[in-house]
């Protein structure tokens, strides 16, 4: 729980783009072969097998391959022979779809252009990473921003989210009065406006760097425990505080974090170069 708080600042602060942009499968190492064997590379020019008169260079094969590796297959599926066979069969199979002249069905030939459009987006982004590569020292600086913006305490709040002051106040005198004062959860279930009503109200460990300021600051006030005297207003509403735990941050070290880092850097930089693709194009 600790790790993923401190995620969150740290997405907060550097920016994320969808993963899948740079988890997919890598058009580059296709292309070159980086990721088969080096052996496959020595008879690079002699075809991998010629059927029907058309030859099948070797790079078919670490198409399969990587694709097989990539979905973790058996042993037995990435031999030489297993692999040679994939590649003969999605040949015969292509040119018999030829013969019945289906390569001609108009969804086919846009399917077909569009993945190479996605090849080409892959083999630019990694292009785009091998060319901007992410310093060190920088990786570093953003860890100690986000260390820093994550302070040295985290903090286990319930609350009570209410629409108007009236109802707050109306709230903590429930809490705070009389012989049979009402229990926080409770009311929380039955008053709250916010999801976590079924909780108790409860939200669990959380950092004020990732709430909004005005229930951060006076969340960092309260001690273990404590009510809120006074409602706490916000853009949601009004919220009434209960303070249940406060300990101290133990904040993941630099080597545990740097590559997860390094890794939103790039995919931040990533994002600007798409958007300045975008600003550049004319798009109707």
């Amino acid at each position: 729980m600790k790790h993923k708080l401190l995620f969150v600042v740290l997405t907060a602060s550097i920016g994320l783009i969808p993963h899948s942009a740079l988890a997919a499968d890598s058009a580059t190492e296709m292309a070159t072969g980086k990721a088969t064997d080096k052996a496959a590379s020595a008879s690079a020019d002699k075809p991998l097998a010629v059927v029907n008169g058309v030859a099948l260079p070797q790079i078919f094969a670490n198409f399969v391959r990587q694709g097989r590796m990539n979905r973790n297959s058996p042993p037995e599926a990435l031999t030489e022979e297993s692999i040679r066979e994939a590649v003969v069969t999605a040949e015969l199979m292509a040119q018999e779809a030829v013969r019945q002249g289906l390569d001609k069905n108009a969804t086919l030939q846009a399917a077909l252009e569009f993945q190479k459009k996605e090849l080409l987006s892959k083999a630019l982004i990694e292009e785009f990473v091998r060319k901007n590569t992410i310093q060190e020292e920088a990786v570093k600086a953003e860890y100690d921003k986000a260390k820093a913006k994550a302070g040295s305490t985290e903090y286990r709040p319930r609350h009570i989210l209410l629409n108007s002051e009236k109802e707050a106040n109306a709230v903590i005198t429930r809490l705070t009065t009389g012989k049979k004062k009402a229990k926080f959860a409770d009311l929380a279930k039955t008053e709250s406006k916010d999801s976590s009503a079924g909780n108790g109200g409860d939200l669990g460990w959380v950092l004020p760097a990732n709430l909004v300021p005005e229930f951060a600051e006076a969340m960092t006030k309260m001690k273990a425990g404590e009510i809120s005297k006074k409602p706490v207003q916000t853009k949601f509403g009004w919220h009434v505080i209960r303070m249940e735990e406060i300990r101290s941050l133990d904040f993941p070290e630099y080597d545990k974090l740097k590559d997860r880092i390094a890794n939103q850097m790039q995919q931040l930089q990533l994002r600007k170069y798409v958007v300045e693709l975008r600003a550049g194009a004319k798009v109707e």
